[in-house]
C-alpha cells in the first residue's frame, strides 16, 4: 500500500508498550482503543495488529496488492475509487484501487486496520508512534510505502457496523485523585463545563475554564502518572493525560478519569465542550 496524501497527522498505532514504565517509557498506543480494536476485529486480524491513526481526515492511499480493509471511530466520507462507502464496513481494494477518507463530521481520530496489519519494524515491543518521545515510525507522509502482514487465522464475520456517533456534550466519569486537597476547591471540575483546548494533543488534553487555586502546600514530588489522570500545573489550568503521557509528573492529580471514558475523550476537537462527574 502506498500512501498518496496525508492530510491531519496520521500515525501508525497498536496496542502500546506494556511493562515498560519502570524504564521511563510510556504505553502510548491507539488514542481510542476500542474503535482501533474494532477495526481490527472486523477484519478477524490478531489482537495488537498495527493500523492508522488519522486526525480529521484526509488520507488517501493505493493498494498495490489485494487487501481488505475497514475504516472505525470518527465517521468519515470513505471514498473508493469514487464510490462512496460507509464508515465501519469491511471493504475490497484491487491493486491500483485508492481509498480516500474526506474530514469527518463529529470525532477527532479514524482507524484505518488492514486484513493482517501492517508490517512495521517494532521499537521496544510495539509499531506505535509515542509522540512525546519520538519513540516507533515516523508520522506518515505522501510517498511512504506501507507492507501488509500476512493473512490471520481469524474470519471476516459481519459486512458492516453500524458507524459511530458521540454525544455533543460529553460527560465523564472521574474518581477523585490522590492530591485532590492540593486546590481549594476540587468539586468546581464537576461543577464547570470546560472546552478542549487548541493545545491538546496525544500527550494530554488542555481544558479551558476556570483556573484552580492551589492550597498553598508548597511543591510536590514527582510522582508516577498515568493515561486520564487530571494534573493542575500551576496556571490552574487542567491537564487530563492521553496515551503519551510522561510516566512520571510534579503537578497535583485532582482526578482521574474512568480508563474506559479516555476512549471518548480522545474523540473531542478543539473548542469541544466535555463536562465531568463524580463516580
Amino acid at each position: 500500500m502506498v500512501v498518496r496524501a496525508v492530510g491531519g497527522p496520521c500515525l501508525v498505532t497498536d496496542a502500546g508498550r506494556v511493562g515498560l514504565a519502570g524504564v521511563g517509557v510510556g504505553r502510548s498506543g491507539a488514542a481510542d482503543r476500542s474503535s482501533y480494536g474494532l477495526a481490527n476485529r472486523l477484519l478477524g486480524n490478531d489482537a495488537g495488529a498495527a493500523a492508522l491513526e488519522v486526525v480529521l481526515g484526509g488520507l488517501e492511499v493505493e493498494a498495490t496488492g489485494t487487501c481488505w480493509v475497514s475504516v472505525t471511530g470518527a465517521p468519515v466520507e470513505v471514498d473508493r475509487d469514487g464510490r462512496r462507502e460507509p464508515t465501519g464496513a469491511v471493504l475490497a481494494l484491487r491493486p491500483g484501487q485508492r481509498l480516500r477518507l474526506g474530514t469527518p463530521g463529529s470525532g477527532l481520530r479514524s482507524y484505518l486496520a488492514v486484513r493482517g496489519g501492517f508490517r512495521v519494524a517494532p521499537v521496544l515491543g510495539s509499531a506505535s508512534r509515542d509522540t512525546l518521545s519520538a519513540l516507533g515510525p515516523a508520522p506518515l507522509a505522501a510517498g511512504d510505502r506501507l507492507a501488509v502482514g500476512p493473512a490471520p487465522g481469524g474470519t471476516m464475520l459481519v459486512d458492516a457496523v453500524p458507524p459511530a456517533s458521540y454525544d455533543a456534550v460529553p460527560v465523564l466519569r472521574v474518581v477523585p485523585g490522590p492530591r485532590a486537597d492540593w486546590v481549594r476547591d476540587a468539586d468546581a471540575l464537576v461543577r464547570s463545563a470546560w472546552r478542549v483546548a487548541p493545545e491538546s494533543d496525544r500527550v494530554g488534553v488542555r481544558l479551558a475554564g476556570p483556573a484552580f487555586e492551589a492550597a498553598g502546600r508548597g511543591e510536590l514530588p514527582s510522582e508516577g502518572a498515568l493515561r486520564g489522570a487530571i494534573q493542575i500545573p500551576p496556571d490552574g489550568r487542567p491537564v487530563v493525560f492521553g496515551p503519551d503521557h510522561p510516566v512520571t509528573g510534579g503537578y497535583p492529580v485532582i482526578g482521574v478519569v474512568v480508563d474506559a471514558d479516555t476512549d471518548r475523550l480522545a474523540q473531542a476537537r478543539p473548542g469541544d465542550e466535555v463536562r465531568f462527574r463524580w463516580a
